[in-house]
Parts: structure tokens; C-alpha cells; sequence
């Protein structure tokens, strides 16, 4: 099982998303450098408060061996042509250690925020995919750029913005999902899918696993080749005490993802769909301060892995071990005891094969 972690490192608060806290980008390559230091494998960012491929980007320039992934940038909003641009240049400065994973967004982030239209995720994220590798084939094997479909026409490609041929040209493509016909559609078109952190272990294996591998299947595509990447919903801390305060951030965000409605199906799964309308309704409400009291004990541990920096490698060993091919998480790495913890955990789960 491979390991990566995400930025900012050392000062998120563990089990929560970094969505809130600054990324100082004077310090990502040297960021990236301590993630290499520590044993992972690889880093990715996420698209929040920074251009994903610009931290990419940095961290590329200051490491020789971590993979680097975006987990995940938004793809509707940039044409195809331009997300094509941004991973070709992050693969050549890498020298091949990219990975583009993409996020489709939720309707009222696509209207609302980015000022698109809203069509079906699915066959829009297929036909952008595919897009994407018709202007990279382009580039690569000196050919017309031609592609033709539902939501994109490509088919002009001059030399002055034609930047050739790489020696790493095989850029793989992940696809966060939650729902079956995302996960169908990674199966079709993609190189990984990436698993919400609202999906648990038993709905990533009766619900989106068999979804992509009817995808695969259709498309005549190796299922075996395909990975299943993903940062789980971590409540963890150097000791039971600390962990336990931290337990209501983590009940909050399982409160919140429940109250959405991109991610109903995850709560259905497991019978909380009454719990779910509850709890979105009291975030139409506003009513913040009410929901976390609503995740009971059972409801947060079959979302979230909750334990202490000494337990929580191995409940997700236990958690995930057959299940997923990567796993990313993040605890604060700002001493040397916290490093060696680090330096242990990684070791850990990537002998867990």
C-alpha cells in the first residue's frame, strides 16, 4: 500500500481537511523535502485557497523521488486544453512522478461559484478525460489535435502552442467519486478512483468497486490496473486525552458531509438516509451548533478512524488493507518525536501489501 500525505504539512490538525488553514508558499519545496525525508511515497494538494499546480509545481522542483498528485483540482472550470497544459509541464519538471486527479464539484459550486452551467458529472467528466489525452496525444505523437464529442470539439493546435514531445508521457488520471456512475465512468476512462472520505470500507466495496469494474469491463480495460487512492476521515492524537477533544471536530465533519446532498448515497448505504435529512436541514437552518451532538459513537466510527498516533496505523491497515491502493493522511510533523512517529506509521502501512 502506498502513502502520501498532504499539504500543509505539520499544521493540520489531524482528521480534519486543511481547507482552513494558510499554505505558506515560501515553504512547500522545503515541505515537500520532509515528506521524502520522512518515507512517503508521495504529496498531494488539494484545490481550496491555492492553485493546485502551482504547489505541484514547487514541490517538483524540490524533491527527486514523491510522486505528486492534485487531489483533487477542479476540471470543469478549465478547459481541457488548459488542464492538459498545467500536467504536461508538472510531468516534465517532475520527470514523470504526476498524477492529475480531478474533481468534478457539486451543482451549486459549479453554478454558483464557478458561473457554468450544470450538466450530468458523469458523461461530462468522461468526455473531459478523453479530451485531455486527445491534446496530450497530440502533443506527444505530432499528430492533429482532433476530438469530438457531447461537450467538447478539439481541433486546432498550432506550433507556437504546441510544446511537443516528453520522455514521460503517460500522465495517469484519477477520478474522485462517490457515486456509482462517477465510479463507472473512472472504470471507462481513468487510471485510479478516488473514494470520498464519507465512503466507507463496506460502501467502497458493494457499492463503488463493482461500479468501476462494470466500467472496466465495458471498456475492455484491466481492472487490476486501476487504483483506488484515498485520504480517510483520521481523528488521531498523540495521546487519549487530546484525542478525545478532538473527537468534535470529527463528529462535525461526518455532520457536515451527511447534510450533503452529493454525498447522500454514502449515508443511505447504511440506513442513516432519516439522519441525513435531519442533519440537512438543520444546515439549511444554519443550525451549526446541533449537528455534531447528531453522530453518535457508531455513526462516527463507520466513518472516521479514530485513535491514538500509536493505534491509528494499525486500524488502517486494518481498515483498508486489500481495499485501497493508497492511502494519504496527515499528522503535525513539527518535532523529532513526531517525525520518528511519522517515519514509523509510513513503514508500517507500506509493508501492509
Amino acid at each position: 500500500m502506498r502513502v502520501e500525505t498532504l499539504l500543509p504539512l505539520g499544521k493540520l490538525d489531524p482528521g480534519l481537511r486543511a481547507a482552513n488553514v494558510p499554505l505558506d508558499l515560501g515553504r512547500v519545496g522545503e515541505d515537500a523535502q520532509m515528506v521524502e525525508t520522512l518515507g512517503y511515497d508521495g504529496l498531494a494538494v488539494e484545490e481550496t485557497k491555492d492553485d493546485p499546480y502551482v504547489v505541484m509545481a514547487l514541490a517538483a522542483q524540490a524533491t527527486t523521488r514523491l510522486r505528486l498528485t492534485t487531489a483533487v483540482a477542479m476540471a470543469f472550470p478549465r478547459s481541457p486544453t488548459i488542464t492538459a497544459m498545467s500536467a504536461w509541464t508538472i510531468q516534465k519538471l517532475s520527470r514523470g512522478r504526476f498524477v492529475l486527479g480531478l474533481g468534478s464539484q457539486v451543482r451549486g459550486h459549479i453554478v454558483r461559484r464557478f458561473g457554468l452551467d450544470y450538466r450530468p458529472p458523469g458523461p461530462w467528466m468522461r468526455d473531459y478525460v478523453r479530451a485531455v489525452r486527445a491534446v496530450w496525444t497530440s502533443w506527444q505523437e505530432r499528430t492533429p489535435l482532433a476530438f469530438d464529442s457531447e461537450h467538447y470539439r478539439l481541433s486546432l493546435m498550432v506550433p507556437l502552442f504546441d510544446p511537443g514531445p516528453i520522455p514521460h508521457p503517460q500522465i495517469p488520471i484519477h477520478i474522485a467519486a462517490v457515486n456509482p456512475t462517477m465510479c463507472r465512468i473512472a472504470g471507462e476512462v481513468a487510471d485510479g478512483v478516488r473514494p470520498h472520505p464519507v465512503c466507507t470500507p463496506q460502501y467502497i466495496r458493494e457499492v463503488m468497486l463493482p461500479a468501476v469494474a462494470r466500467g472496466a469491463q465495458g471498456a475492455g480495460r484491466d481492472l487490476e490496473r486501476i487504483a483506488v487512492a484515498m485520504k480517510p476521515l483520521i481523528c488521531t492524537a498523540p495521546d487519549a486525552a487530546t484525542l478525545e477533544k478532538r473527537v468534535r471536530d470529527v463528529r462535525a465533519r461526518v455532520a457536515f458531509y451527511a447534510s450533503t446532498p452529493g454525498y447522500r448515497a454514502a449515508f443511505d448505504a447504511h440506513g442513516l438516509t432519516d439522519l441525513a435529512t435531519e442533519l440537512a436541514q438543520l444546515s439549511k437552518a444554519q443550525r451549526w451548533e446541533e449537528m455534531p451532538p447528531r453522530i453518535s459513537d457508531d455513526v462516527l466510527h463507520t466513518y472516521a478512524v479514530v485513535g491514538t498516533y500509536d493505534e491509528i496505523g494499525t486500524k488502517l491497515i486494518e481498515r483498508y488493507r486489500g481495499l485501497i491502493t493508497d492511502v494519504e493522511f496527515s499528522i503535525p510533523a513539527g518535532t523529532e518525536h513526531e517525525r520518528a512517529t511519522l517515519r514509523e506509521l509510513v513503514r508500517d502501512i507500506q509493508r501492509a501489501v
